[in-house]
């Protein structure tokens, strides 16, 4: 009688074990960003302050120059929020997560996070950036609510491409807030920032 080595025929695709683990590691951190309240002081961030300066000064530098419309939105802007790299991961139950810098008068003053979970279809990985112009301190102020800012609740958020926002002049700018979406990478359907929760975090 053939025996029937189990060790070998049960052994689990080892692919399919690390989709799972970024998976489970990916929801961790967004159901921690979304539930940790944004004036904790003490929330790390998962990335150095300099390096998340850096990574988001050059990302803010390359969307100008690919997009000289955001250029010209950004002189008019109070402050810009860019968070370089997002990751958004799914299967039925999805997450997102990334981190980045408040830029000032072309300084990094501030850092935060991006986390949001979705529900439905969704197959795949993508990771993408996007920046934030602030229009007025009204809005602006809004992101160190004690909540959290949740993107799509309280100030306007208008998501523009490169042809919208060549139509607009410093007259027709009247939202609170203009988001640019770049560098999408991977397949996933309903890439989308609203319903994103930003909270201040305070890496080392």
């Amino acid at each position: 009688m053939a025996s029937l080595n189990m060790s070998s025929t049960m052994k689990p695709d080892a692919g399919a074990m690390s989709i799972t683990r970024f998976l489970t590691t990916l929801m961790a951190a967004a159901c921690l960003a979304l539930s940790a309240p944004a004036s904790v002081a003490q929330v790390p961030g998962k990335t150095s302050a300099a390096e998340l300066s850096r990574q988001s000064q050059s990302a803010l530098q390359q969307l100008y120059a690919k997009v000289p419309a955001a250029k010209s939105i950004g002189k008019s802007a109070a402050a810009v929020l860019v968070f370089p790299s997002v990751t958004k991961a799914g299967l039925g139950v999805g997450g997102q997560y990334g981190e980045g810098a408040l830029i000032r008068d072309g300084k990094a003053v501030a850092y935060y996070n991006t986390a949001g979970a979705s529900y439905g279809l969704q197959v795949g990985v993508q990771t993408y950036g996007y920046a934030m112009f602030f229009m007025n301190q009204a809005a602006l102020q809004q992101l160190d609510k004690t909540e959290g800012f949740e993107v799509g609740v309280g100030p306007s958020v208008v998501v523009l491409d490169e042809g919208k926002a060549k139509s607009m002049t410093t007259t027709t700018m009247k939202d609170d807030v203009y988001a640019f979406i770049f560098g999408q990478r991977g397949l996933m359907a309903g890439l989308g920032v609203q319903g994103n929760k930003i909270s201040r975090i305070r890496p080392k």
